[in-house]
């Protein structure tokens, strides 16, 4: 495993840009085609332009969460910061950085805020199955050591192979693929079953976070919050919200508007 595909001189075409580029490319599509079907008024121009805003500013909030929770680091290594190829973006910054970016977008164009929040979510959950992909050439997001048959060794130019070099550890990253793929066909499903709007959003976070607090036990390079991961207290915060969002407005029900404290 390379995190390079190839190399022309100071060029370099990485895994980890090509998987967030084929994101944004497929992701926009697919939300294209349900805008389509839900005759929603947003163009594909405007979604093409939701995407990419969304994207780069869920990069900029995951890096700038991860940098703060090490900023013993890189307080004393500044120019890493910006080298995020290095590895370093926390999901749960990404999330503020992503829906705030979103939210002010939709406001701005005076789009139907949670019917198309429930448009494009599937399309982010399928984004983060490229994005592991993307981790598991890197070698970043990596697990800790183990005995178990699904363990793999990483070159020791990765990340993953510098911290246990000649070593199995947890492909951590292709649990989360396997997971967020089966979030994304449950997503797809209930898009065409009658809800409220705003229910897919919230799904997309109770989801996920599941997902996220199965598989942090595993991570080698969680980030922590004094003796607890922050990836336990951030995904079971999430699941109380939305879940309770959910029951509490019973979004699976279909017909009406989504609550404006569902935001």
């Amino acid at each position: 495993m390379s995190p390079i595909i190839f190399q022309i001189g100071p060029f370099a075409l990485r895994w980890y840009g090509l998987m967030y580029v084929t994101a944004v490319l497929v992701g926009v599509w697919l939300a294209g085609k349900e805008a389509e079907r839900k005759k929603l008024p947003i163009t594909p121009d405007e979604i093409m332009n939701f995407g990419l805003l969304v994207m780069f500013a869920g990069i900029l909030g995951g890096r700038i969460y991860y940098v703060v929770f090490n900023w013993q680091f890189y307080g004393v290594n500044p120019w890493e910061i910006p080298q995020i190829w290095h590895g370093g973006l926390a999901i749960h910054g990404g999330f503020i950085g992503g829906v705030l970016a979103g939210f002010l977008y939709l406001r701005r164009h005076a789009a139907p805020t949670f019917a198309f929040a429930d448009t494009v979510m599937p399309s982010v959950m399928l984004g983060q199955v490229f994005g592991r992909f993307g981790n598991l050439m890197n070698g970043d997001a990596h697990g800790v050591p183990t005995d178990s048959p699904f363990g793999l060794i990483f070159p020791a130019s990765s990340i993953a192979g510098r911290e246990f070099p000649d070593t199995p550890i947890h492909p951590v990253m292709l649990y989360e693929m396997a997971l967020n793929l089966a979030w994304f066909f449950i997503l797809r499903h209930l898009r065409l079953r009658p809800h409220r709007e705003g229910f897919i959003f919230c799904m997309y976070f109770v989801l996920y976070s599941v997902g996220r607090a199965a598989v942090s036990g595993f991570r080698a390079d969680s980030l922590w919050f004094g003796p607890v991961r922050a990836a336990y207290l951030a995904s079971a915060a999430l699941i109380l919200v939305f879940g309770f969002i959910v029951v509490r407005y019973r979004l699976w029900e279909g017909g009406g508007e989504a609550p404006k404290s569902a935001a």
